[in-house]
């Protein structure tokens, strides 16, 4: 545990998440269990919310909870090899982009819509 571990309470507000949801992801295996103090309290290390923040944004664009478990055990079993990282990574980026264009398309379908109602009024 590095000397600048912090709490649940402060990695959850860094993060923009509840401490629950930080518990969540623990108790499911998503991601490891952070250090603990001689009286049990969560410590959190750079690295730890490092991890955390990226499964966040992760989760947030709509990555698999299974994908990003996955994605957790390859960091976990080989800091160091990317390889599979990388091409989940990809794939990933390639359904986001994906979502971007429908949610672009359907943007415009709804500004064309508040175009023709406004223009009624």
């Amino acid at each position: 545990m590095t000397v600048n571990a912090v709490t649940i309470a402060e990695v959850a507000t860094r993060l923009g998440v509840k401490p629950d949801t930080l518990r969540w992801f623990e108790r499911h295996g998503v991601v490891p269990p952070p250090a603990r103090t001689g009286a049990g309290h969560r410590r959190y290390a750079d690295e730890d919310i490092h991890l955390l923040e990226v499964l966040l944004h992760l989760r947030r664009t709509g990555m698999p909870l299974a994908e990003i478990t996955e994605f957790t055990s390859w960091v976990q079993r080989d800091p160091d090899g990317v390889t599979e990282r990388l091409h989940l990574l990809h794939r990933h980026q390639e359904r986001v982009a994906r979502t971007l264009e429908e949610l672009s398309a359907a943007q415009a379908v709804i500004a064309r819509k508040i175009t023709d109602y406004q223009a009624r009024c």
